[in-house]
């Protein structure tokens, strides 16, 4: 353990934190390499009430110990390489549907990057990977700072970045992969892991993609995301896609690209083969502006995941397009008069 993490550890003042689903998924994964759940979650200083709800956030400090505490009790100094092989994102958090909702592995990688805080929050910048183009290849760089205080997260983040890919016929995203931290003793399960090249004591933490797979189009899914996660978004869209009004036009073009961050009124306009100001003019013949139909079309859509309890609400929050889930909180409040999180709950909505 390096001092950085000593005092990360024993100050407790990061102010990070990792999703309750994210740690749920490391603990169940080192209970089943040999780790006794109770002492494990002892060691971490997480309460097994703690992980039982999705939307619970677990600090980023308890996260390091509950590694940390896996590699002793299971004796697998290569706990973190193995659990990032073997877990999908989609089952431990919403961020894997929308990355598995993509058109392509690039827009994948564009979505795992964008919504990575939801996940496990990092000090770096607001996206979690960045490109760049070098050694005549296209890399995709990791942003965290201080990464050797906490070199399992390289380790997990990369072994999911190169197997995920493989469970949709993508054989080999990675030509070779750099990593900050020295070798470890277990050197050898890098090789078998990632099947390219590694070079430890590096300048980053990157992976150069090959980029002849970064295109290729995942299995096929639904065309929007909350097809996966909404008992009634086919009846949503079916509902829109029948609609004759420029308002249910526009509806059915925002539904898929809420999640992306990408719902403008030039994006939309562009989409309908007309101007910004025509679209304005005729949403005005309607009684109704573009701001006035994605509030309501967030509002609508947020009832509609919360009340299924299908999604946490920082996972709601983000599926209706808000970069900010407190942003998304005051909102809802707006709306219903009740918080997200007591709507989910269970509450009335005055």
């Amino acid at each position: 353990m390096t001092a950085g993490t000593r005092n990360m550890i024993a100050g407790n003042k990061s102010g990070l934190t990792v999703a309750a689903g994210l740690a749920r998924g490391l603990a169940e994964f080192s209970v089943s390499r040999g780790a006794p759940r109770g002492e494990l979650l002892a060691r971490a200083g997480i309460a097994l009430a703690d992980l039982a709800d999705q939307d619970n956030r677990i600090p980023f400090e308890k996260y390091v110990l509950l590694m940390r505490a896996g590699k002793a009790l299971t004796g697998d100094p290569a706990l973190a390489l193995h659990y990032g092989a073997a877990n999908d994102i989609a089952e431990v958090s919403v961020v894997g549907l929308i990355a598995n909702a993509s058109e392509t592995m690039f827009e994948a990688f564009q979505q795992l990057s964008r919504f990575g805080r939801l996940v496990i929050e990092f000090d770096g910048g607001p996206d979690r990977f960045r490109t760049a183009q070098e050694d005549g290849g296209l890399w995709a760089v990791d942003n965290r700072q201080n990464p050797n205080d906490f070199p399992e997260l390289t380790e997990s983040t990369f072994a999911r970045m190169v197997c995920g890919p493989r469970r949709f016929g993508v054989t080999q995203i990675a030509k070779r992969i750099c990593v900050t931290h020295p070798a470890p003793e277990y050197r050898d399960e890098y090789e078998r892991i990632f099947e390219v090249p590694v070079t430890f004591g590096a300048k980053w933490n990157a992976m150069m993609i090959d980029e002849r797979w970064m295109f290729h189009r995942l299995q096929p899914q639904p065309r929007y995301v909350f097809g996966v996660l909404s008992e009634r978004a086919d009846a949503l869209i079916h509902d829109l896609e029948k609609s004759k009004t420029m308002r249910g036009r526009v509806e059915a073009l925002l539904m898929p690209v809420l999640h992306k961050g990408d719902a403008s009124m030039e994006t939309v306009a562009g989409k309908m083969g007309m101007s910004r100001q025509t679209l304005f003019r005729r949403l005005k013949e309607e009684g109704t502006t573009f701001e006035a139909v994605l509030d309501a079309l967030r509002h609508r859509l947020a009832l509609d995941y919360l009340g299924g309890r299908k999604v946490s609400v920082n996972e709601t929050a983000y599926l209706v397009g808000f970069s900010d889930p407190a942003a998304f909180s005051r909102a809802f409040k707006r709306w219903t008069g009740s918080s997200p999180k007591a709507f989910r709950q269970g509450d009335s909505v005055r």
